[in-house]
């Protein structure tokens, strides 16, 4: 159980879809591809997973510029870990790494780094988006795959929907569909948007947008929509709260810190 939660919150904290922005963003806060610039290299958003008021994990995204195969990339790192008693209990090191293309948005390698118990997994895969029709991905693990065009990692996913997807033009009941390359296969990532909510977080109460990921009823969820994502209503777009409603109970991951933000962070709703 703890390392599906894990995995659900990385999947959203570590998985959650916009190309950020660069070095050579405009003055008037676009980047090379016209859009509005949603994050820079820089950016680290910190987040706390807690069981009622026992902390049991932390878990962070983070933004850097870097260079490969001699191409300017965005470096996006999501990671998670237990902390206190659930780290002795049940140990978690979660990392997943997305390189992306600053002018399409697209992966061109990702990382997935597992430790969760005795349980370990590692795997790179890149991807190649210059085919007619289809991408190659190349996965260490499994080979080559040929899958639809402009596919997404799952944390690539995430990034590309917050420059994209995440905004007024919205409508209640509305679904975003992306397709993502996960645990090397296809995985179609399915998220309903709710409308805008006012929440109390520990950052003081925030305007936000509300979206419900379809999730797979089974051993842990008993419906489909029992897992709410919370996003700012800024240009920032940042995920500020996630919240499971399990058979065994309500979890919830807040972001309590930020720094290195591309736009101010104005989702504060004054009464």
């Amino acid at each position: 159980m703890k390392r599906f939660i894990f995995i659900s919150v990385l999947m959203w904290l570590t998985l959650n879809g916009v190309n950020a922005t660069n070095d050579s963003a405009s003055a008037d806060g676009t980047d090379n591809s016209g859009q509005p610039s949603v994050y820079q290299g820089g950016e680290e958003l910190m987040y706390s997973l807690k069981y009622g008021f026992i902390k049991g994990g932390e878990a962070n995204l983070t933004v850097k510029d870097t260079v490969l195969k001699g191409e300017r990339v965005h470096h996006v790192i999501a990671s998670g870990k237990t902390v206190g008693l659930a780290d002795a209990i049940y140990k978690v090191r979660d990392r997943y790494e997305s390189f992306i293309h600053p002018q399409t948005d697209l992966p061109v390698k990702s990382v997935r780094s597992i430790r969760e118990g005795s349980y370990r997994y590692y795997n790179e895969v890149e991807y190649e988006h210059y085919h007619v029709d289809s991408a190659l991905v190349l996965s260490q693990k499994s080979g080559k795959h040929w899958v639809p065009e402009n596919i997404q990692d799952i944390l690539s996913a995430f990034y590309f929907a917050r420059k994209h997807k995440f905004n007024d033009n919205l409508r209640k009941g509305e679904m975003i569909e992306i397709m993502t390359w996960f645990s090397d296969e296809l995985f179609p990532l399915r998220i309903r948007y709710q409308g805008i909510e006012t929440i109390e977080t520990p950052l003081g109460k925030l305007e936000c947008y509300k979206f419900v990921p379809v999730t797979e009823v089974g051993r842990a969820f008993k419906n489909e929509d029992d897992m709410q994502v919370w996003i700012s209503r800024d240009k920032n777009r940042v995920p500020v709260r996630i919240r499971f409603e399990l058979r065994v109970g309500a979890f919830t991951c807040n972001l309590e810190q930020f720094r290195g933000l591309q736009n101010p962070f104005s989702s504060f709703h004054l009464d």
